[in-house]
């Protein structure tokens, strides 16, 4: 660490990741840091928080900000914070990467576009680049995108085969400042157990619940206790109403099972130690739209 720090030509900052929900941006964040510390998933308003996750390479110290997908379709408390949070994170980054999907373009990836400070370096990443299979149409689409806002640059990229991601941090490193690292060597992200533990049981609520579960539910670490190399995880996952409860627990309870159980073997693989898991439903309606509420359940 010590040679990081006394390092004159090392970088460090502050990367923001945004883009319209469902581009792939805690996808790319994962490949990018090289663990997954950002749940994934097909549904809508997955990442709720900024996740900060860390990669330290060579003389660089990459500092990447997950934030949650720029909500448009519901005015509520809930999406009201989660923006709150996208526009917070664009004015205090070093960099900016713009994510949008390969060949898709629409008023929600615009919305986006017309956030971005003009005064911070912005990369447009164009996602899922591996999908198009007529290559000859990616500079037209790219090159349509570029005019709308004065981009860094421009990377096509895709996330789950790794493509292009050497290329995107060393356009990144061009706009980074040069500072001394803010994190450890071995560091990779700046969120406690406690939190990441309540990201993979939302994970996995949201993967085998999917559209059936309105997206008013979230989860509640009620204890976090570890003893030795064992951790005893408690946890609450609030629903809306009692006909959401039974979506959880499913057939027989074969739903939750599966949750709990994916969630286990999640958090021991990430926390590198046996894991004793508990989790129940609880009901209480109106959660998301209630601000104090939601602070109280850690939405900034």
């Amino acid at each position: 660490m010590t040679e990081l720090i006394d390092n004159p030509d090392f970088r460090c900052g502050y990367i923001a990741i945004v883009g319209r929900p469902n581009v792939g941006k805690s996808t790319l964040m994962n490949a990018l840091i090289g663990a997954k510390v950002s749940i994934t998933s097909r549904k809508a308003q997955t990442t709720r928080h900024r996740i900060t996750g860390i990669q330290t390479k060579d003389n660089t110290q990459f500092v990447y900000i997950d934030t949650p997908g720029f909500q448009t379709r519901h005015s509520n408390a809930l999406n009201r914070t989660l923006n709150r949070t996208v526009t917070t994170t664009l004015t205090a980054a070093d960099v900016i990467l713009y994510i949008i999907e390969a060949g898709t373009f629409g008023p929600a990836d615009q919305q986006v576009i017309n956030l971005l400070p003009k005064d911070v370096p912005c990369i447009l990443v164009i996602n899922k680049s591996d999908r198009v299979k007529d290559k000859a149409v990616m500079m037209p689409f790219a090159q349509k995108v570029a005019v709308l806002h004065p981009f860094a640059a421009i990377v096509p990229v895709s996330a789950t085969l790794r493509f292009q991601l050497e290329n995107l941090e060393s356009e990144i490193r061009k706009y980074l400042p040069l500072n001394p690292p803010m994190f450890g060597e071995d560091d990779i992200t700046d969120r406690s157990e406690k939190f990441l533990a309540a990201e993979i049981v939302r994970e996995k609520l949201f993967r085998f619940v999917g559209d059936e579960l309105p997206y008013t539910s979230t989860v509640l670490i009620e204890k976090f206790e570890q003893e030795g190399n064992l951790r005893r995880v408690f946890v609450a996952i609030l629903v809306d109403r009692d006909g959401h409860k039974s979506m959880v627990i499913g057939n027989k309870g074969a739903r939750l099972k599966d949750i709990s159980t994916q969630s286990r073997q999640d958090m021991e693989k990430l926390f590198g130690g046996p894991v004793y898991l508990e989790i129940w439903i609880k009901v209480k309606s109106g959660w998301a739209d209630n601000e104090a509420g939601l602070r109280a359940y850690g939405y900034e």
